[in-house]
């Protein structure tokens, strides 16, 4: 599709909006899902964003999955549409988002496993050469494990964001949240800004930069802590994420406070946080029995019944 037609301009306006909220790399998946879907209404003859309706919308996601799109990416072509869709109801092109009478496809639960936390505690306490580098890549580590932020978050981050037990961040859909920051990891963070000055440049407001002075990119954390984990012998993949998932895991066990929990994550609904952890229903049960003032039978209730 051209880029000059009405439908690739009400795409770009509908971005560019995203782009005030959302991270970089949302804004490239929504990119490439719209494309997906502009090339789908082209070869229908379709050019303006305003005759999207349910019969389109099922036969486009319909092709998809015949094509062999994963649930997840199936998931999330729908997600990007529904946006679309609802830029243009706002603009005054449709009477109604079509989306909402589309199914979603369920994706699978796939969710990483935690390290343990024995094995995590040795990894985060593995010395290192002490280079500012290295000191910046202990301070990543403790906050990314201490607060359980998500990749973009952390990348994020300003000077002015950190106080002195917690930090704000700027979670998804632009909702910010204070998280707290553990001992080690305020140990981590004021060794790191007393070596800052050392590879910042002049007026960088990032809280985190690379050997050019410059914030640090979502792709470079990403390599460092892959890096880590080899050089320090842990015998797994480390992602950004999976740190975030073992903080929730290992916070969880220990406290038993879903609602904690999802308060810390950012999570704007407990089901999210539920399904993150894999709370199970004996866990459940467990934390009812022991709040509940009467799930508990007396030691001296029996039997009444005939």
């Amino acid at each position: 599709m051209a880029d000059d037609t009405l439908l690739a301009r009400q795409v770009e306006a509908c971005l560019a909006e995203l782009a005030r909220t959302a991270s970089p790399a949302t804004v490239s998946a929504y990119r490439q899902d719209l494309a997906a879907l502009t090339d789908f209404l082209d070869a229908q003859g379709v050019d303006d964003g305003g005759a999207l309706d349910v019969a389109l919308m099922r036969r486009f996601l319909g092709g998809e999955r015949a094509r062999g799109l994963a649930p997840r990416s199936l998931a999330r072509r729908r997600a990007a549409v529904a946006r679309f869709a609802e830029w243009l109801r706002r603009d005054g092109r449709l009477a109604h988002n079509p989306t909402e009478l589309v199914r979603t496809p369920k994706a699978p639960k796939d969710l990483p496993r935690p390290v343990d936390v024995d094995a995590l505690a040795r990894f985060l306490d593995t010395p290192h050469d002490g280079s500012p580098l290295a000191v910046r890549d202990q301070a990543m580590l403790e906050l990314f494990y201490s607060s359980g932020l998500r990749l973009a978050e952390l990348a994020a981050l300003d000077l002015s964001d950190l106080q002195p037990q917690r930090v704000r961040v700027l979670g998804k859909g632009g909702k910010p949240r204070q998280v707290p920051v553990g001992g080690r990891a305020r140990q981590a963070l004021d060794a790191w800004l007393s070596v800052r000055g050392a590879l910042a440049g002049d007026g960088e407001s990032a809280l985190f930069v690379g050997a050019r002075g410059r914030r640090l990119g979502h792709r470079a954390i990403q390599q460092r802590l892959a890096q880590l984990a080899r050089r320090r012998g842990l015998d797994e993949h480390l992602h950004p994420h999976r740190l975030r998932h073992s903080f929730a895991s290992h916070l969880l066990e220990s406290s038993q406070d879903l609602r904690a929990v999802q308060e810390l994550l950012g999570h704007a609904h407990l089901s999210t946080t539920q399904v993150y952890t894999r709370l199970d229903w004996q866990h459940l049960a467990t934390g009812y029995d022991a709040a509940h003032p009467r799930a508990r039978r007396r030691p001296d209730d029996s039997d009444t019944s005939p």
